[in-house]
Parts: C-alpha cells; structure tokens; sequence
C-alpha cells in the first residue's frame, strides 16, 4: 500500500495516515492479519515525525482496526473490524450534520450530495481508490 501525505493540507499528516490506513483496509489491501511497518519504519519509509506516526497507530487500535504486539508488532485486527453498531451509527451522524449542512449552505442539492456518497461508496465496495 502506497501511503501519499500532503503536508500543505489543513487535515493533520496524523489524521491523513489514519485515513489511508483505513482505506485500504476497506478496498482490500490490506487483510486481517497482515503487518504494518513498525511506528519507527513507516516514519523512515515516508519522511515524517515518529510520534505522528504513533499517534494514528494509537487512534487505528482504539478504534479497532489493528493491534499492536509486542513481539508481533504492529497488524491489521485479524479479527476484522468490529461491524456498525448503534454507537457507531452515532457518531457517523454526528460527522455527517455539519457536513451536509455546509453543502446545503453551499447550494447543493440532496441528490448531488447522495450521488456523491454512493460514488465514493462504491469506490470502496469494488476495491477501487
């Protein structure tokens, strides 16, 4: 998996690796089980601070979608990830609102804002980026 950062962007380098992370864990690159570099290597391997790298490994096992051994080192949760739950569903709706209102704000209609959802949406079901 090819990790991209733009470190011109407003969205912190932590929170972009999280991201991508993520991502391709939904498109398939990578499967449970499988390794990740250590917070050392993939700070070397991509140019950027060890504690950023650690902070998104930190967020990524909170969340559920890798573990981190001691011996083992750092893997995708072999166990898969923990399926959408009411908790879950929450939060998603509290990151959608503010969202859909600056769309709305912005002139955009319902329909442009579901086909984009259902456009990136299938992005990720077909394993695509």
């Amino acid at each position: 998996m090819l990790i991209k950062l733009d470190l011109e962007s407003e969205e912190p380098i932590y929170t972009q690796l999280k991201h991508q992370i993520i991502a391709g864990i939904a498109k398939g690159e990578m499967k449970p089980g499988d390794g990740l570099p250590s917070v050392r290597s993939m700070a070397a391997d991509i140019g950027i601070n060890l504690h950023t790298v650690n902070k998104a490994y930190q967020q990524l096992k909170q969340e559920g979608f890798i573990l981190i051994h001691r011996q083992k080192g750092v893997v995708v949760n072999p166990d898969g990830v923990q399926q959408a739950d009411d908790a879950y569903r929450d939060k998603l709706t509290r990151t959608l609102h503010p969202l859909i209102a600056e769309s709305v704000c912005r002139g955009m209609d319902e329909e442009e804002f579901l086909q984009m959802c259902s456009r990136i949406f299938k992005d990720y079901s077909k394993g695509e980026s």
